[in-house]
């Protein structure tokens, strides 16, 4: 039986614009369908942020038929995981991440609106027009995603002249730990330039000095158990985004196939990839990575034109990234691709939800 640490200082609350983390930890967005309405409800019912990825969201769904269906059937099913996501968590904070560089990014935006998201996560691109999209609910918070100070002042800049909005926070993944789609090329990973421990308090520093606080920096990327959330916040960040944490546990919303991937992973089960988004991924070695990596034939076909610019579709030079997803989603490995994070090995067994935030909270080691 579990004993709670006598040396835990409680974390903090957070506030992001109109809404209060009782615990400041935001579950990042993954896709296809790896966090639903059933990852994200748990996660807003433990005092987090739950987030619904909305990229490819209607692949599994009832609603995708074939592809002339996609675009509407993305909306449907993201109304429907609201809906399912609100019967499990009432009164928990629950958001969307939408990926700029999706061709439907504006309808994933208004549709998280119109549903009455409370949080918008916003990465792989600028979204230099997010307020514009969201305008709406303003009560709805606008996070985006951003590998550097640079981005950060830019974006803000733009948004207060445009808009008169400020973020209401920053979320920064470091690339050199962060799974899925990474913010720098693949000559520029592993860079100290670019780690959490160079721009977090940058970061800080600038929300602090420019707007007193009032962006509060989120730092993503290796962030495992209580010993990480102590280190990113004596970096300055004010909250957490976790996201491989809770890919082994019982609500996360892929195939059981695809959580026994984690369970059996060795060191050195973690690779990049070269997307056809046209940005470096950090994924798990599965039968699908080793065929792409050893230049073997994979599907090249594109099947829904999701991405604004897309290797597969314009060049017919690399695999459909939304086919390789959904199947690992699915279970299928040996055609799926499955993004993580470099904490992919540490996963010994499955979890609750509740489990991994009453260790966190509590300030114990991770089990796993």
């Amino acid at each position: 039986m579990t004993t709670k640490s006598t040396h835990a200082k409680p974390l903090p609350s957070l506030q992001i614009g109109e809404h209060t983390l009782s615990v400041p930890i935001i579950q990042g967005g993954m896709g296809v369908r790896i966090s639903a309405h059933s990852l994200a409800a748990a996660v807003a019912n433990e005092g987090g942020v739950g987030l619904i990825a909305t990229v490819a969201l209607s692949l599994a769904s009832k609603h995708y038929k074939k592809s002339k269906d996609y675009y509407k059937a993305n909306i449907k099913a993201l109304e429907d995981e609201f809906d399912l996501a609100r019967k499990i968590s009432p009164n928990g904070i629950i958001g969307t991440n939408c990926m700029v560089a999706i061709r439907d990014f504006e309808a994933m935006v208004k549709t998280s609106i119109a549903c009455e998201a409370d949080m918008i996560v916003c990465g792989a691109g600028l979204p230099l027009r997010l307020p514009e999209y969201a305008a709406a609910r303003p009560q709805t918070a606008l996070l985006p995603i951003v590998s550097s100070l640079r981005a950060a002042k830019l974006l803000t800049k733009r948004w207060i002249k445009l808009y008169k909005r400020r973020p209401d926070a920053f979320v920064f993944e470091d690339p050199n730990t962060a799974g899925g789609h990474l913010g720098v090329s693949r000559d520029q990973l592993f860079g100290e330039e670019h780690s959490a421990e160079q721009v977090v308090p940058q970061l800080a520093e600038w929300s602090q000095k420019e707007y007193n606080d009032e962006i509060p920096i989120i730092t993503a990327g290796g962030v495992w158990d209580r010993k990480d959330i102590d280190h990113a916040f004596d970096l300055g960040a004010k909250g957490v985004q976790m996201a491989s944490r809770f890919l082994c546990t019982y609500e996360c919303d892929a195939h059981d196939n695809f959580k026994n991937a984690f369970l059996t992973a060795k060191q050195g089960d973690v690779v990049i990839v070269d997307s056809p988004a046209g940005l470096p991924g950090r994924a798990l070695k599965t039968p699908f990575t080793n065929t792409l990596l050893s230049g073997g034939e994979v599907a090249m076909k594109c099947t829904i034109t999701c991405l604004e610019h897309c290797l597969c579709r314009d060049d017919e030079t690399t695999f459909c990234i939304a086919t390789a997803l959904n199947n690992s989603q699915q279970g299928n490995l040996k055609d799926g691709l499955v993004f993580t994070g470099t904490n992919a090995v540490r996963h010994t067994r499955m979890m609750h939800v509740k489990e991994i935030f009453d260790e966190i909270l509590n300030g114990l080691p991770s089990e796993n």
